[in-house]
C-alpha cells in the first residue's frame, strides 16, 4: 500500500490485509476486517482513528467478484478499460502483539456497486481519482469525508474468468483470461 511518510512523501509498505486495530487483544479481528464500508469507516469504532490518521492507497490493476447463477458462482475480472493501475481508498493501523512484535495491517473502503459491479455485488473497493491522492492521503477528516462521496471517473469492464481464480496456488495471469 501506499501512505504518507514521517517525511512528507509517498512510501510503498507491504502491509498485512485485514486491519487489527492498535486496541484489539488478538490479532485475529482483523480477518474479519478485510473491508470498511465507506459510510460508516469515520465513526466505527474499529476504523474510525485510522480514518483520522492512517490514510492510504492500495494499488490494484483489477479485483474479483462472483455472479452467482443454477449451476454455481461465476468469477468476473474487473479492471479499468484502459488498463491503467487503480488507487483504492484504504485505512492502516499497527498492533503490537503480546512479544512486542509490531504489525501493520490495512483494509480496503467499499461503496456502493456502480453499473458495472451492480450484477454481480452490491459492493465495490472506493476508488481514488489520480488527483485526488494527495487529498485522500493528507487532508484533514473532512477532505477525506468529502472524497468518499465521489464517484471514481475511471471506466470499468467486467467478464468473466476460469474458476482457476477460486485456488490460491493459481497465481499467474492464466487467473484473468477472459473464458465463454
Amino acid at each position: 500500500m501506499v501512505r504518507q511518510s514521517e517525511s512528507g512523501g509517498r512510501e510503498l509498505v507491504l502491509m498485512r490485509w485485514g486491519l487489527t486495530p492498535h486496541w484489539a487483544k488478538e490479532e485475529r479481528i482483523g480477518y474479519k476486517m478485510i473491508n470498511a464500508r465507506a459510510e460508516t469507516a469515520a465513526s466505527k469504532p474499529a476504523f474510525r482513528q485510522p480514518f483520522q490518521r492512517h490514510r492510504c492507497l492500495i494499488p490494484a490493476n483489477g479485483f474479483y467478484e462472483w455472479r452467482k447463477n443454477q449451476s454455481g458462482k461465476i468469477p468476473y475480472y474487473i479492471h479499468p478499460r484502459d488498463d491503467s493501475v487503480m488507487g483504492f481508498a484504504g485505512l492502516w493501523d499497527i498492533w503490537n502483539n503480546p512479544e512486542g512484535e509490531r504489525i501493520e495491517s490495512c483494509t480496503i473502503i467499499t461503496t456502493a456497486a456502480n453499473e458495472v459491479i451492480q450484477p454481480l455485488h452490491d459492493r465495490m473497493p472506493l476508488i481514488v481519482s489520480p488527483d485526488a491522492y494527495d487529498v485522500w492521503l493528507t487532508a484533514n477528516v473532512d477532505g477525506a469525508s468529502e472524497i468518499v462521496g465521489m464517484s471514481p471517473s475511471v471506466q470499468l469492464e467486467a467478464y468473466p474468468v476460469s474458476t482457476r481464480v477460486n485456488k490460491p496456488e493459481n497465481d499467474d495471469p492464466g487467473c484473468i483470461e477472459r473464458v465463454a
